[in-house]
């Protein structure tokens, strides 16, 4: 059995972390391209990202960071406090890259799209961190 401490442990469980949150990453892109049909691009990427945020919270608690506690509102609410920060990276990265970035540079295909992509990407190292020494702390 592999000690859940060793180097082999914590890159599979990253990797688990990655791929819980893509499938989260993708879920948020897609429901923010959705609700950019009734609200505005900025609006769309903070509801997108609650929505999106629900769904990795139980994949990661499923699949990443199994825990003996059976305190789901507290990991639920510090798993939503790392998601803050995670967030304001996001938004930044989203809207930097959209409004400033591209045009600057004259990219103009999917803006938005490929702008929130990369967003949403940005926090995946300081995110897995955070959860696992915080959101999902033993």
């Amino acid at each position: 059995m592999t000690d859940p401490g060793s180097a082999s442990a914590t890159h599979a469980q990253f990797v688990r972390f990655v791929i819980t949150g893509g499938i989260s990453a993708l879920v948020n892109v897609l429901v923010r391209w959705a609700l950019s049909f009734v609200v505005g691009y900025q609006v769309a990427i903070l509801l997108a990202y609650l929505m999106a945020m629900t769904l990795a919270f139980i994949l990661a608690r499923m699949f990443v960071f199994a825990s003996a506690t059976h305190d789901t509102l507290g990991q639920y609410l510090r798993f939503a406090m790392v998601n803050v920060v995670a967030l304001a990276q996001v938004w930044l990265v989203s809207v930097g890259l959209a409004h400033y970035f591209f045009p600057a540079v004259g990219f103009n295909w999917q803006v938005e799209t490929v702008a929130h992509a990369i967003g949403v990407a940005s926090p995946v190292v300081t995110s897995y961190f955070g959860h696992r020494h915080y959101s999902f702390r033993g």
